[in-house]
């Protein structure tokens, strides 16, 4: 294992552990097993801030900012195209390229917060018209310290708009899929998955391992499993 995916999997474990605490707090009535969620928390804490190199009180500071962590967060991406081409938003924090997109917020519904990131990140208004895929972060290797679902939509844009760049983004452009840019991680195997496959019919076939279904929901199906099944949603990861 190399030291990216060291640190990959240290990540994953300290959000495992914040979870199984904060599912406790949640739930837990006897101040005994609370002591130990408590306790629980703390080494999630000390864990990420020994991978970052930063104190641990810090990190317990934004943990108590976020106490509801108790499930996979939810995002949502915003695919955009026009002459066959990928609308890409380069990121401010990595320099990075990938689809506008981020966290869904609470009060709107998923197709609604691909809507929000295309026009933050993008500067452009569109509409939603279809569930492309929903992609577990763990494994599509995205560098995120949590585990989130991050669902890929479909956004339509009158022609006369034209992307710019937001207050998180520093660069902003349509790529053919032979022509893609230095993509985010996570998003590097994403794109080409969605260019390759948003206008093909995926009916009844397994996709590096994956199953596609005709329903826009995670399942969970052994490959080999879906060959009969329809598939207009491309869920699971390889």
């Amino acid at each position: 294992m190399n030291e990216m995916n060291r640190t990959r999997e240290m990540y994953f474990i300290a959000d495992e552990l914040r979870s199984v605490a904060d599912m406790g707090l949640r739930y837990s009535e006897i101040e005994y097993d609370r002591e130990r969620y408590r306790r629980v928390r703390e080494l999630s804490a000390r864990l990420i801030a020994a991978i970052e190199e930063r104190a641990a009180g810090e990190v317990m500071e934004e943990y108590e900012g976020t106490l509801s962590h108790v499930t996979p967060f939810v995002g949502a991406d915003a695919v955009v195209f026009r002459n066959g081409r990928i609308l890409l938003i380069r990121r401010e924090d990595n320099g990075l390229w990938a689809m506008p997109g981020g966290i869904t917020d609470v009060g709107e519904t998923w197709a609604h917060s691909a809507e929000r990131e295309l026009r933050e990140e993008a500067g452009v208004n569109g509409r939603a018209t279809k569930l492309l895929g929903i992609f577990d972060s763990r494994l599509w290797r995205s560098r995120s310290k949590v585990q989130f679902y991050s669902g890929v939509w479909l956004v339509e844009i009158a022609e006369d708009q034209t992307p710019i760049t937001g207050p998180e983004t520093t660069g902003v452009g349509f790529f053919a899929e032979d022509a893609l840019p230095d993509l985010s991680p996570g998003h590097s195997r994403r794109v080409p998955i969605v260019q390759t496959n948003t206008e093909r019919p995926m009916c009844g076939r397994i996709l590096d391992g994956s199953v596609h279904l005709s329903s826009p929901m995670l399942y969970s199906l052994p490959v080999g499993e879906a060959d009969d099944l329809d598939c207009p949603f491309f869920i699971r990861a390889p």
